[in-house]
Order: structure tokens, then sequence, then C-alpha cells
């Protein structure tokens, strides 16, 4: 069946994607997009305000293959999918969150990596970025 002209989705160029600025970010307009395919949308690629240079299930990819190489547990993807479908970060100063931010955090620290190696994720790698007014001095060369 031919399809007519005009009518072949047009996609943007990964060119144009924007990355996310961490991997929170990134783990929130996943979880709001699996929210959103699980009540009936119908989501496809290019449609949103700003072009992602992924799809959701690329992220859960990412936490899937961590959960195989047994990098982070099912004690954390719960605590992912239970904050995530809250649409934020469990806060440390009440007590009955503290021990869902420890699994958090940890889940976050090992999810940037990756998301950073598919360019899903730009910027300062978490808890990496100096702190305001701070001097970055590279790191010397070994002498031969």
């Amino acid at each position: 069946m031919p399809i007519a002209p005009g009518r072949a989705p047009v996609l943007a160029s990964l060119a144009k994607a924007e990355p996310f600025a961490s991997a929170e970010e990134a783990w929130f307009w996943t979880m709001a997009a699996l929210i959103a395919r699980r009540d009936g949308a119908r989501l496809s690629a290019a449609r949103g305000s700003v072009v992602r240079p992924c799809e959701p299930d690329d992220v859960v990819k990412c936490l899937d293959r961590l959960y195989r190489q047994r990098r982070i547990e099912l004690h954390h993807a719960r605590i992912l999918r239970i904050w995530g479908e809250r649409g934020t970060a469990p806060n440390p100063r009440f007590p009955s969150e503290r021990g869902d931010v420890r699994l958090w955090r940890e889940a976050m620290e090992r999810l940037d990596f990756p998301l950073r190696q598919k360019g899903i994720v730009a910027g300062p790698p978490r808890g990496m970025a100096p702190p305001e007014g701070a001097e970055v001095i590279p790191f010397p060369m070994a002498r031969a």
C-alpha cells in the first residue's frame, strides 16, 4: 500500500535534539511519558515542544541493563517508580522519606553514566560540578 505524498511522518534530526540537564530530569520525563502511555495516549517521536535525543524506552533500557549487571536492585527500581509517578524526588527533611532519599540518590548516580554515554544527558556529571567561584586545575601529565 503506497503512502500518499505529504503523509509520511517527518522526524526531527538528532542535531536539533536537546539533551536533559540531569538523570533526574530524564527520569521524570520518562515516567510522565510512561504514565501517559498507560492511560491511553499515543506517543510519537518529535511531537513535543522540545525534541529529545531518545524515546522513554531508551531510559528504561538503561535502567534494565543496570539491574541485569547488578548495579541496582529492585529496591532502587521501586523507589524510582514510586517517586517518578509522583513527579518529585524524595525530601530528606521528612524522616519518613530518608531511606527513600538514599536509594534515590544511589539509583540516580548509577543511571547518570549510561545516559551520558548515550547522549541523553548533558551538562556537569552528578555531584561533580565545581562550587561557585572554584577553579578547576587540570591533572598534570605523567612524565616519560
